[in-house]
């Protein structure tokens, strides 16, 4: 054994606790009141205390709509127990009987589903404006080629064979060859498609207009003249939804309305301000020769004003290279005895001298 190596030692044998370390303690110390920092009244007023929201119960099944579809099942059920009961009691008497009320049943049932058919093909083409005008959207901000191109044959499906856009269409085949920016393409769709819709628009809005202001002033109960002002809005609605290409139901038709009201709702076209109403009833020829004139002014301008919200909702592209459409240029024809209605001005050629 070198002198390296360990010598033996003796070991004393522990407990089986675990050896516990002494902890040495620490004795107080005083610190000066000069070294502690105290919190400002501002940096505490800028601490936001937690509020408390108590969280709403999640209801997992819509009690409302469970009971209006188990309604409509069991009218469903019923009327179709009580057909089929007549039906039989149809052949009981007569045979003849019973094969014609089968056949008139059966043709109730066919212009039922026409009629259920048409309501949704209306429905799809408005969600096709709606779709149309989204793409055209899109194309302008980033700068889509492939938007501007869906955007500019979607249209052309939609506005092939009316005569009253052919030129257009011609137009735009025209300058489709030579187009590649996104931005150019919709500026230049707009300007050949939209010039003579959008002038026939404006007719439909005026003269719906004209119609709501003598309506308005010549009926004599005020029921009367929320069912006539009802009746003429929906069909302006209607019309100027087809002449966009949307061609809506009447389904169709009331949804436009709600969206128009939504419209009007968010952007604040549903008030008219004292200066305008003073303005029409008081300075106006109509508001002059009767104040009933003056009320039906007042309607008229309401009227234009849900037109021109219906305009923006179904004209499938934005405004970029035309004029956006105002409410004054409707008042001075409101508040003048002038109800001829204007011929709409077509688009000038772009290669004409």
């Amino acid at each position: 054994m070198n002198d390296r190596s360990r010598k033996p030692q003796a070991f004393a044998l522990l407990s089986d606790e675990a050896p516990t370390r002494t902890r040495k303690t620490r004795e107080p110390k005083t610190i000066p009141l000069d070294r502690i920092d105290f919190e400002s009244d501002a940096d505490i007023g800028d601490v936001v205390p937690l509020r408390y929201e108590p969280r709403l119960i999640g209801r997992s099944f819509r009690w409302a709509g469970i009971l209006a579809a188990s309604v409509t099942v069991l009218l469903s059920l019923a009327a179709g127990v009580a057909l089929t009961d007549l039906i039989d009691s149809l052949f009981a008497r007569y045979e003849i009987l019973g094969w014609f009320g089968a056949a008139v049943l059966g043709l109730a049932v066919l212009a039922a589903l026409a009629i259920i058919a048409r309501e949704t093909i209306g429905l799809l083409r408005l969600k096709r404006l709606v779709r149309i005008h989204e793409d055209a959207n899109q194309s302008l901000l980033t700068k889509d080629p492939q938007a501007a191109s869906r955007t500019m044959r979607a249209l052309q499906r939609i506005y092939r064979g009316r005569p009253d856009v052919s030129w257009g269409l011609d137009a735009l085949k025209d300058h489709a060859r030579s187009l590649m920016a996104p931005d150019d393409i919709i500026r230049i769709t707009e300007r050949d498609l939209m010039a003579s819709l959008d002038e026939n628009a404006l007719g439909l809005i005026a003269r719906a207009a004209r119609r709501v202001t003598i309506l308005t002033a010549v009926t004599p109960a005020a029921a009367l003249d929320i069912l006539f002002v009802a009746a003429l809005n929906l069909r302006m609605l209607r019309e100027i939804a087809t002449l966009y290409g949307g061609r809506p139901g009447t389904l169709g038709t009331l949804r436009l309305a709600r969206m128009v009201v939504a419209h009007l709702a968010v952007t604040g076209g549903l008030a008219l301000s004292d200066s305008l109403i003073q303005h029409v009833v008081g300075r106006g020829l109509l508001g002059r020769l009767s104040a009933r004139f003056g009320e039906g002014a007042v309607n008229g301008i309401l009227t234009a004003r849900i037109g021109l919200a219906a305009l923006d909702l179904c004209r499938p592209l934005p405004f970029l290279t035309r004029t956006k459409p105002s409410l004054a240029a409707f008042i001075r024809q409101l508040v003048s005895l002038d109800t001829a209605p204007r011929k709409p001005a077509l688009p000038e050629h772009p290669d004409a001298g």
